[in-house]
């Protein structure tokens, strides 16, 4: 049977949806602000619990794996085919929302429903993954369960503590995880055919150009750096001008030369941010004597990335210079792009146009898919964000976009399970 004839028969019900996200996003830590529901606490164990029990309802069968991901298995007719992969987390940010990450859970169960209610076998397996701490957690860490999947969560990692001197491999045991048959279990290349998510936008794009779906591009890189500028502090009522070597005057030129250099047009779209800033000795009566700060420049070409540090450095040191202050720059950490294949952005778009109007466009956002990439093509499916807000109380997408957005990504899943070789060349 062809993709149109079964996806006719694979609408998804928005009223289930509707309920399955203001029940799962009602597991929240009441001490806190907004939707929170953070990795590794109680809160989260009975959202998994909720979770595991919806998976079993839909037919699949549910484990945990070493990570400690919840996953969810229907078994697909051709056992010797790798599975489609659909996931996305349900942990939040302190503050959070009730969208993110969650819809991409809860729309690979829905389409488990509603394949078993149509009495409809996938050819591959289907593996439905919540994936442990997407989001940074106490340990420092993000996309702990993905990392964790694909065998990029070493000792160093497993070792970080948080406040209470817990250690993430400790935590990850608590979980249900088996942190000591990580290596053991570590997914290789080619266990997956594809990896499909389903999330909100977290900007404006889709609600400002009226399109109800976005199919991601790919991933951006995100650079980082820090840089720390030392002046003198010094007597700010007897300092004459003239005389200052000013960390934070310093700081606001260079902050404003990073900015003039993120505004200008390149290969492809970059946005950089000065997210992070101290200033001492941070008196009212003191010339500031030190500042660091860290920024990121985010772009899907790495060269982009490249060429504005370059010469951010260049213009920083020149400003320094002239205003007798020493900097320092140091890089923090470096993601590559993850871009999405032309056969598989070709084939989502497909899905997604043939139930509403799509755009295409970068995420600006990392997710788990750029550690799955690690193992299997990856496609992105992104819903509207009302006035493109996330990771606050206020974040929220309507739940008939939401449906859109299940809608697409199981057109999207019988495409990819009608190809010999998903990820693979046309």
């Amino acid at each position: 049977m062809d993709v149109g004839n079964r996806a006719t028969r694979l609408k998804p019900d928005t009223d289930r949806l509707r309920s399955d996200i203001e029940a799962l996003s009602g597991f929240v830590d009441e001490t806190k602000p907004g939707w929170t529901r953070r990795p590794f606490t109680v809160w989260y164990d009975r959202s998994r619990d909720w979770l595991a029990e919806r998976m079993r309802e839909a037919g699949l069968t549910v484990r945990v794996d070493a990570a400690s991901n919840l996953i969810g298995l229907l078994p697909g007719s051709d056992p010797s085919l790798p599975p489609i992969m659909i996931g996305s987390h349900t942990d939040t940010v302190t503050g959070g929302g009730r969208f993110d990450g969650i819809i991409g859970v809860l729309a690979g169960i829905e389409i488990a429903r509603l394949l078993k209610e149509n009495g409809i076998a996938l050819r591959h397996p289907l593996e439905v993954v919540d994936f442990t701490a997407e989001e940074p957690s106490e340990f420092g860490i993000s996309t702990v369960g993905s990392r964790g999947m694909v065998g990029n969560l070493p000792d160093e990692m497993l070792e970080r503590t948080d406040a209470s001197g817990l250690t993430l491999r400790e935590a990850i045991a608590r979980q249900g995880g088996s942190p000591e048959k990580l290596a053991v279990q570590a997914r290789k290349p080619g266990s997956a055919a594809v990896y499909l998510e389903l999330h909100i936008e977290q900007g404006p794009v889709l609600e400002q150009t009226g399109h109800k779906l976005g199919v991601v591009l790919g991933i951006v890189g995100i650079h980082r750096y820090r840089a720390t500028i030392a002046g003198e502090p010094n007597h700010a009522g007897t300092t004459p001008m003239s005389m200052r070597r000013d960390a934070l005057a310093g700081f606001c030129e260079i902050g404003l030369a990073f900015e003039r250099l993120c505004r200008q047009t390149y290969a492809a779209d970059v946005v950089g941010t000065i997210g992070k800033l101290t200033n001492e000795p941070n008196a009212s009566n003191v010339v500031p004597g030190t500042v660091v700060f860290d920024m990121e420049i985010r772009s899907l070409d790495t060269s982009v990335c490249e060429e504005i540090y370059r010469a951010f450095a260049e213009e920083a040191s020149r400003i320094a210079a002239a205003r007798g202050l020493d900097l320092r720059l140091e890089p923090l950490s470096k993601s590559e792009a993850i871009p999405v294949e032309p056969k598989v952005k070709e084939r989502i778009y497909e899905a997604c146009a043939s139930v509403a109007p799509t755009a295409m466009l970068p995420s600006g956002a990392g997710h788990d898919a750029n550690q799955i990439a690690r193992i299997a093509p990856i496609g992105m499916i992104f819903v509207p964000s009302r006035g493109g807000r996330s990771h606050c109380p206020e974040e929220w997408t309507d739940f008939e976009d939401v449906a859109a957005g299940v809608e697409a990504l199981t057109r999207a899943v019988l495409s990819f399970d009608d190809d010999p070789a998903p990820g693979g060349e046309a």
